[in-house]
């Protein structure tokens, strides 16, 4: 036992005193804030609304921190630092989703006034078609937040023990599931928006530290830095290139991704997603809700370029020493998903690495908190309330907490089992593409449904059953470890596919399924007809 405290301890050399002091404050900010919020929540609308009464730029802020994660923290530098900017072009597919969002799905969620959007699947196909999407979400949001949580345990395994060993992991995923339970379980979403800007906070001063420090390391001029960033890039390319016109499926990040797969999948994630759209219904009215979405990612923008370019920056300092000089560090340079926590260890300034570590597990811990709310308040509307009707809400609002409880060990089983999933995947799959494409599980058959009844007369509760069915199964047999199974059968065994394309296959094929039906079986108040855009204004 000592001769292992003494390896964590010796681990951890690089993470002084005053970082652990700093980490210290930003979690007892953040119980606080907690236990300050869950004073005023009272029943268990408050707890999954806030009463209808949040602001819209803290709305924004939320769904900005939630759309982010550790695997943007992590993942985004080592995307950059590993290739290019090319990433930034998928943000061209966002502002797209974000627009329809705000003018077509948010003012149909309002009209109905829903606690999910689940709810408006049970006024259009009934109450069979509502569940199955609710438990769909709820299956996705265990894959999406459950990969989120194993990639920020990659930083608490770093700091303790030096490596990412899978054990280290494991520990790390229990510890991060079980921080998360212990703030979101008192003051709900409230205290989840609230929780977000606080962190936000944390995270965006984090990575401009960061920025900074790494630029003061860097002793050649800013512009010998972009020159040989520009030929630096695969096959003497550029570093800098931010559009891929190139038609490779196996290419995540291109002109024509951004457009579609990733068009696709964050309309998906802002307009079917109860943990993002949860926040949207806060606000006091679908214009404030409509607003908050748009300037949630249009503000995300710059974070997510001052995360790429610690990427770039994170190059220079570990493979050029031409423009390091005698500043060079020693020893061979870091790769993968190592590369920026190794620098937040070892080179940054006590007490930054404290801080730059709060605004990791900040962005880390805003999606647990938010998935396992969320989840919560989906069981309790669409299952929990059917089960146990007529109850007070006193016993609705226990019943909300221990499903943040019972939510939070599920995705922390979950975590655990990514570190084997990664393990199998393709070895030129980054942390970021990983958990991108765990998400699409379960967007690609909800993306179909909400398509279909919000655009068409057609569907039923059979068809739309059998869509979630069909978006899962076809992105399950496109997922690289399943796809290398059976594509030698076909001659495809040299194929690679991004999850981009699988988002366009598996939600096409979903949307497909879903308009066969056309006897929709609604719960009485509205079943023979779409929800039209200008109707849901």
């Amino acid at each position: 036992m000592g001769g292992r405290l003494q390896q964590m301890v010796l681990a951890a050399g690089g993470f002084g005193g005053l970082d652990w002091v700093v980490l210290g404050l930003y979690f007892a900010l953040l119980v606080g804030t907690g236990v300050w919020v869950s004073r005023r929540v009272t029943n268990s609308q408050d707890y999954f609304l806030g009463g209808r009464a949040m602001p819209s730029w803290a709305v924004a802020i939320s769904v900005l921190a939630t759309s982010l994660s550790a695997a943007t923290f992590i993942g985004g530098p080592q995307q950059a630092y590993e290739s290019d900017l090319t990433y930034l072009s998928a943000t061209l597919g966002t502002i797209v989703a974000a627009v329809v969002v705000a003018l077509v799905f948010i003012p149909a969620f309002y009209k109905h006034r829903v606690t999910t959007v689940y709810e408006l699947l049970g006024v259009r196909y009934g109450n069979g078609a509502r569940r199955a999407a609710s438990a769909m979400f709820m299956i996705g949001r265990v894959f999406a937040s459950g990969a989120r949580v194993y990639i920020a345990a990659h930083a608490l395994s770093f700091i303790v023990w030096g490596d990412i060993e899978p054990m280290h992991l494991l520990i790390g995923v229990a510890a991060l599931s079980a921080a998360g339970i212990a703030y979101t379980i008192a003051g709900g979403i409230e205290s989840v928006i609230w929780a977000d800007v606080v962190q936000t906070v944390f995270f965006v001063g984090a990575i401009v530290t960061a920025m900074i420090v790494l630029l003061a390391r860097i002793p050649a001029p800013i512009g010998e830095v972009a020159a040989a960033l520009r030929t630096a890039g695969a096959d003497g390319g550029s570093k800098l290139a931010v559009v891929r016109t190139t038609l490779d499926p196996g290419v995540p990040f291109t002109l024509w991704t951004a457009l579609t797969g990733f068009a696709l999948f964050n309309l998906a994630a802002l307009g079917t997603d109860q943990d993002l759209v949860q926040r949207m219904l806060t606000c006091k009215s679908p214009l404030k809700a409509s607003g908050s979405v748009i300037w949630s990612q249009l503000i995300g923008i710059p974070v997510v370029l001052v995360f790429m370019v610690l990427g770039l920056l994170l190059f220079v300092f570990h493979k050029r020493p031409d423009l390091m000089g005698e500043a060079a560090p020693v020893g061979a340079a870091p790769e993968g998903e190592k590369v920026f926590l190794l620098f937040i260890t070892s080179e940054m300034p006590a007490g930054l690495s404290g801080l730059m570590i709060a605004g990791l597990f900040a962005i880390g811990l805003t999606s647990l908190n938010s998935a396992l709310n969320a989840m919560s308040s989906t069981f309790v509307s669409d299952f929990y309330k059917r089960m146990r009707p007529g109850r007070d809400e006193r016993h609705y609002l226990m019943a909300a907490r221990l499903g943040v409880v019972g939510w939070g060990v599920v995705l922390g089983l979950f975590a655990a089992l990514c570190v084997w999933w990664q393990a199998e995947e393709d070895e030129r799959t980054t942390l970021l593409e990983f958990a991108l494409g765990v998400m699409v599980y379960a967007y690609t058959g909800l993306l179909a449904v909400f398509v279909c009844a919000l655009f068409t007369h057609r569907g039923s509760t059979t068809s739309v059953l059998a869509a979630l069915a069909t978006g899962f199964l076809l992105t399950l047999a496109m997922e690289p470890m399943v796809f290398r199974q059976w594509a030698g059968w076909v001659g495809l065994e040299e194929l690679r596919l991004a999850f981009p394309w699988r988002m366009v296959i598996a939600t096409g094929g979903a949307f497909v399924v879903c308009v066969i039906g056309n006897k929709p079986a609604g719960d009485g108040r509205k079943a023979d007809v779409p929800i039209p855009h200008n109707e849901a204004a």
